[in-house]
């Protein structure tokens, strides 16, 4: 472990750091940070398979108090294997973190992006698109529950928030680090790439005519029958669930568009049995994933 620790927070390395906080200085440097136990032990374990398979690295820099590391000896032990950390104590990580109360530790890590060709090669079963989504939580929500449903891959269409500002990595909980993302996508461009790829294209509607329930009915009647699923699109105009399904979610204001809409190849609607007028999008997206996740799986 280091011997020597930061204490200036007016320090050039200290200035550096804390600019990641806005986006101009990432888009720059390409680069972000992670923030708190959670994030960069996620980070911390994505660059250590890098760099066990020789690939670019997941942290380029690393700052973390001698109590936070005490408290959680495997991001210790993570941390000290990248021969990056350094010291620092709680003035010097206040100034370089976004948050009001940073946690101990903070990372700087590249962009992890990948272009849209890149994920539909891998041939995938489920993708999450926002469209136009642009609170930092909402987004940070749905990448989440993307990765818990084993999605792979996330696309945030242009006009979506940026996924590497710091509330919206904090929100991911980690999932940042799991999951293939895709960002700026032209959204007509991203459908027409998705469905020559072999995915069926749904949009979350709530005024859709599809029901997600009936879907996930006619999808478990089908594996009690013994019925193979061979296309995403079901005869007589349903919709295979268990297929290549990439699901597209809207704007939290306004929803997706009327052209957004008309991209997909059905629009589907999440049953509603109280009195809320909808869900939010990050709770639509979440009912959504998991009911393909479902049908895919069993």
């Amino acid at each position: 472990m280091p011997s020597e620790t930061m204490t200036n927070p007016r320090a050039d390395r200290v200035r550096d750091v804390a600019k990641l906080a806005t986006r101009t200085a990432r888009n720059r440097r390409r680069q972000f940070l992670a923030e708190g136990p959670q994030a960069v032990r996620e980070a911390l374990r994505l660059d250590a398979a890098r760099r066990a398979d020789g690939k670019e690295p997941a942290v380029v820099e690393l700052y973390a108090s001698e109590a936070c590391l005490s408290r959680y000896p495997e991001i210790a032990h993570l941390a000290e294997a990248t021969g990056l950390l350094r010291l620092a104590d709680d003035d010097v990580l206040a100034a370089m973190a976004d948050t009001v109360s940073p946690q101990g530790i903070v990372a700087v890590c590249p962009m992890l992006d990948v272009p849209l060709d890149a994920v539909l090669a891998a041939r995938p079963r489920l993708i999450a698109v926002m469209c136009r989504v642009q609170d930092p939580g909402n987004a940070g929500t749905i990448l989440r529950a993307a990765d818990s449903a084993g999605a792979d891959a996330v696309v945030l269409t242009s006009g979506s928030v940026d996924i590497y500002n710091p509330k919206a990595v904090r929100s991911t909980a980690g999932s940042l680090f799991h999951v293939p993302v895709v960002l700026a996508a032209e959204t007509a461009a991203l459908v027409e790439a998705a469905r020559a790829a072999g995915l069926g294209v749904l949009a979350a509607d709530g005024a859709g005519p599809l029901d997600l329930d009936i879907l996930q009915d006619e999808s478990a009647a089908r594996r009690a029958g013994g019925v193979q699923a061979s296309d995403a699109v079901a005869a007589g105009g349903g919709y295979r669930l268990e297929g290549p399904t990439a699901w597209l979610f809207g704007n939290e204001a306004q929803g997706l568009s009327e052209a957004e809409k008309a991209l997909a190849d059905h629009r589907v609607a999440v049953p509603l049995y109280g009195r809320a007028e909808s869900l939010n999008v990050g709770t639509a997206a979440t009912v959504c994933l998991y009911a393909s996740a479902r049908s895919q799986r069993r």
